[in-house]
């Protein structure tokens, strides 16, 4: 099976040299997506274009976390790729995972093999800010209620997506929502889902969404909005228990 790694990136002059080098001790096919980065990241993506064989995609501006992974999915689909892996460019993602991603590639038995940070925790040497542990558990347990999915980390970008199955899903959102849309629109088609273990790693505890969504209620209540919206759109797909209590407010 053929899997293109794809990673968004923003800013990260610190961490992109030495992520793609390790990537690539892995991967063959590496996708870039620099999301309008004002940083070294360009050059330093120009540089290495050509001798890692870097496929890369430039924005001028920035257009949101969303839009880079909606963009791999259809480079991926475009290259006939198989699967897509997604993963995050400020070290808090460990390349060194990739290969029991591919494990569970070849396993052929899920469609989202999603990375979990609080599947086992043991031995983990980070925690996660207060405020983002707290929203991940409260939006994690409502997908799952809603849902009957069982997850335990419904935010982690780590993740492997086959071709095929994402074809199948009318991906919109362009902000960091962006999974709210996916797990219910993945629902909505029947996809297959499992997680794996991955590392729990905060390396900068003062990184800022942006927005307005550094208010943590603020951010809460955007998630949930973004679910409520998708849920309500795709109810007919979904089971019962998905639309009770939708927020109104969102949906108007």
């Amino acid at each position: 099976m053929s899997v293109l790694v794809a990673i968004p990136v923003f800013n990260e002059a610190a961490h992109v040299r030495s992520v793609l080098e390790r990537v690539r001790e892995f991967a063959d096919q590496i996708l870039v997506i620099d999301d309008g980065s004002s940083d070294g990241t360009p050059g330093i993506l120009c540089d290495l274009r050509q001798p890692m064989g870097l496929d890369i995609i430039q924005h001028e501006t920035n257009q949101g976390y969303g839009t880079a992974l909606i963009q791999a999915f259809r480079r991926a689909e475009r290259d006939g790729f198989d699967w897509v892996i997604t993963m995050d460019c400020d070290d808090q993602h460990e390349p060194e995972r990739l290969p029991e991603f591919f494990g569970a590639i070849r396993e052929d038995t899920h469609d989202i093999i999603s990375g979990s940070r609080y599947l086992d925790l043991d031995g983990a040497e980070s925690t996660a800010p207060a405020d983002r542990r707290s929203i991940n558990m409260k939006i994690t347990a409502e997908l799952n209620d809603r849902l009957g999915l069982t997850l335990t980390d419904g935010f982690c970008g780590f993740k492997a997506h086959r071709v095929d199955a994402m074809k199948k899903l009318d991906l919109t959102e362009t902000g960091y929502a962006f999974p709210m849309q996916l797990w219910v629109q993945a629902v909505a088609n029947g996809l297959r889902i499992t997680e794996i273990p991955v590392e729990l790693i905060y390396n900068d505890l003062t990184r800022t969404f942006g927005g307005g969504l550094d208010i943590a209620e603020e951010r809460l209540r955007h998630y949930r909005c973004v679910m409520h919206r998708t849920i309500d759109l795709y109810a007919h797909q979904l089971p019962p228990e998905a639309t009770q209590d939708i927020n109104a407010e969102c949906l108007g």
